[in-house]
């Protein structure tokens, strides 16, 4: 998740300086969020085949290689092999970061089967908010390293970092089972549980709605406010723009591992409700802040300070809502589907981020940051909808 971040965040810099416009930074993305999907579809089907740990390795090996590539890639090839190039291995890096991901969410059900709500969605909780708060000090790596060191430094220092921490769960010798079915057909990943293909829409339409403003609308829009201002040269903007998307998902991440504590002693209805609860308010904040970029002077200090401080209230709320259906999709799902439908589950979140990440694009293109928060407030209306569908019974 380190490593995840700090590159996105090179990626994205680095390109946004060589002339990319917002939708050719996007593109630089989509193989990102598409083999992502594809991991996530064949990701649960690889654990219960092979097991939990060789997942895992893979998954770290992957991100070893796809770094290494960019770091080999000679720098006189031309701005058109060297996109597909990064393009090459961001996908690679898609593949890696899902396939730690899935293998990870899966221990949590298998080494807590028999726990109780409580301690699953606290463990639940724990790992993914743990997980995106490395995954914003990346970010914040990835702004800092780009200032200091440059592009092909900078990934070097990654990749040590990687093999670092390859080395040390290596050595600790992590030993899970995973209650591997053999025989299990590809086709069992889908799942027949509507519980799980309802949450698995909210959750795609939930996470395409962040991304339609995360990956390219906002990181840009407060690059250019930030060198408008006169007052910030272009490597203070990159640590601005990296520090503030670091503090984002930070921020994001502590909020989800203490959300737990909201749903306590909560029934399966009351978890529903829960969910509807906190979803409603969500469209509201992107809405209002799209009517914020109509009627205040673009890039000025007072809108830049009404979206550092709206988007983190956004995150604050959508925290909540990704960390209860995190625990949902477990609480759903059985010990011998565990990694299958938590493989599916994520395939329906990287297809919202794929999603987000091509709109995100297209509409600052073509409309500004308000139309990427437009897009955002419809994304999360669909998403009220999927988990309003969600059929539990009231007890």
């Amino acid at each position: 998740m380190l490593t995840d971040g700090a590159l996105r965040m090179l990626v994205l810099l680095n390109f946004h300086l060589l002339g990319f416009s917002p939708i050719q930074l996007a593109y630089l993305f989509l193989i990102y969020e598409f083999m992502g999907i594809l991991t996530n579809f064949f990701g649960g089907w690889l654990v219960n085949r092979f097991g939990l740990i060789p997942v895992l390795y893979s998954g770290l090996t992957i991100q070893v290689l796809s770094l290494l590539g960019l770091v080999l890639v000679p720098n006189d090839i031309g701005i058109v092999m060297s996109v597909v190039f990064v393009m090459a291995a961001q996908g690679f890096s898609g593949i890696a970061k899902d396939l730690t991901k899935v293998s990870s969410k899966s221990a949590v059900k298998i080494l807590a089967p028999d726990s109780s709500d409580k301690i699953l969605f606290k463990w639940v909780a724990t790992l993914t908010g743990s997980k995106n708060a490395m995954k914003g000090f990346g970010f914040l790596l990835g702004g800092i390293f780009l200032a200091l060191f440059g592009y092909k430094v900078s990934l070097a220092i990654l990749i040590a970092i990687l093999v670092t921490i390859f080395v040390a769960i290596f050595f600790s010798n992590p030993s899970v089972s995973a209650g591997s079915v053999k025989s299990v057909k590809l086709i069992n990943v889908i799942s027949s549980n509507h519980k799980i293909n309802f949450l698995s829409l909210a959750r795609l339409f939930l996470f395409g709605a962040r991304d339609t403003w995360f990956v390219v609308g906002i990181p840009i829009y407060f690059l250019e406010a930030f060198e408008a201002s006169e007052i910030f040269g272009d490597r203070s903007a990159f640590f601005l723009v990296g520090g503030y998307m670091a503090i984002w998902i930070i921020f994001y991440g502590l909020v989800q591992a203490y959300a737990h504590r909201i749903f306590v002693g909560f029934n399966d209805y009351k978890l529903k409700s829960g969910a509807m609860f906190w979803i409603f308010p969500l469209p509201l904040v992107p809405l209002f802040l799209a009517f914020a970029t109509y009627i205040i002077e673009q890039h000025s200090i007072i809108l830049t300070i009404l979206l550092i401080v709206g988007l983190l209230i956004f995150g604050s709320i959508f925290a909540v809502n990704s960390s209860l259906h995190s625990f949902l999709i477990l609480k759903f799902t059985t010990l011998e589907r565990a990694s299958l439908d938590v493989g599916f589950y994520y395939m329906a979140n990287a297809a919202g981020r794929l999603l987000g990440t091509l709109l995100s694009g297209l509409s600052f293109q073509f409309g500004g940051l308000s139309s990427c928060l437009i897009v955002s407030a419809i994304f999360l209306l669909v998403a009220t909808f999927f988990t309003w569908l969600i059929p539990i019974t009231r007890k």
